[in-house]
């Protein structure tokens, strides 16, 4: 080596940009945990005009709003949509529904809320879909792109000799691609890594689920879809007069419940307006 490329300067230098490569190397490297995102959106209102037909024989005659939720998980290997609410298409005028028993609106377009955080709805990896209810699966037609995650009792009604028996209008998820469709058999981890986790939950309908979360920063979660309405029928373990089998709810029940508390979960209701009313929405997010 000569004199001269052993100077303090020159070593100085050398020193300089070989730190200033580590720290960009360091600033590089991936953080500990997945980056996951769970955003909540208002996917539309639901006025029931006699609430005992979620627990006969108690408030009879009374009404109840409840709100009804969707939800968008942004995983590393992809996004997946929990729940597509009601109809963009109904707007704030909205329609009856059940004869009557319920008045439901959208004042929220999904769509519009998905486009706010420049999410195209064809380039979502993952549809999961609690039930196929007509307020669950509303806007299911905008994920054309998306592989569907149902319980194969829930896809046996939902996509057999004839949807309209089982309650299901045909209509609503018509442009699924359906060689897409995954049919599950029991729970499912749709990342593989333990922090997605589809939970079979049956009784509301004959393939219901819930979806479990475990985030970086927020901890657990658990998303009831509809094994339960609202609170109260939580704290009384009450069920909903059409449900389809009364036993086969209880035990959902039983074994969800014991899940959360195991895991130590938040136990998030997705038609629970009150409950809603206290956790952010987007564009704000959980961690």
């Amino acid at each position: 080596m000569s004199p001269r490329s052993s100077s303090p300067f020159r070593i100085r230098r050398m020193l300089s940009v070989l730190l200033g490569s580590v720290a960009l190397t360091a600033c590089a490297l991936p953080l500990n945990q997945p980056d996951i995102r769970l955003y909540v959106f208002d996917c539309g209102n639901i006025l029931a005009r006699d609430v005992s037909v979620f627990s006969p024989g108690v408030d009879q005659g009374q009404t109840k709003e409840l709100t009804n939720s969707c939800y968008l998980i942004r995983h590393p290997a992809g996004d997946l949509v929990w729940d597509a609410g009601l109809p963009d298409s109904l707007g704030t005028a909205g329609t009856d529904a059940m004869n009557g028993s319920f008045h439901v609106s959208v004042s929220h377009p999904f769509a519009q809320q998905l486009a706010e955080l420049q999410v195209n709805p064809a380039s979502v990896r993952y549809l999961g879909i609690s039930h196929f209810h007509f307020d669950h699966i509303g806007n299911a037609n905008l994920f054309t792109g998306a592989s569907l995650l149902i319980q194969e009792e829930e896809y046996k009604g939902a996509f057999g000799a004839d949807p309209a028996k089982a309650g299901y209008d045909v209509s609503q998820y018509n442009k699924l691609d359906r060689n897409k469709i995954q049919q599950l058999k029991g729970d499912h981890d749709v990342f593989g890594d333990g922090r997605v986790v589809i939970k079979k939950a049956v009784g509301h309908t004959p393939g219901h689920q819930v979806l479990f979360l475990d985030l970086p920063k927020t901890g657990p979660i658990v998303l009831s879809g509809d094994l339960y309405h609202f609170t109260k029928n939580r704290e009384f373990r009450r069920v909903p007069s059409f449900n389809y089998n009364k036993e086969q709810t209880e035990h959902s029940m039983e074994a969800i419940e014991s899940f959360a508390q195991e895991k130590g979960a938040q136990f998030w209701i997705q038609h629970d307006k009150e409950q809603n009313e206290g956790i952010r929405h987007s564009p704000a997010f959980y961690q």
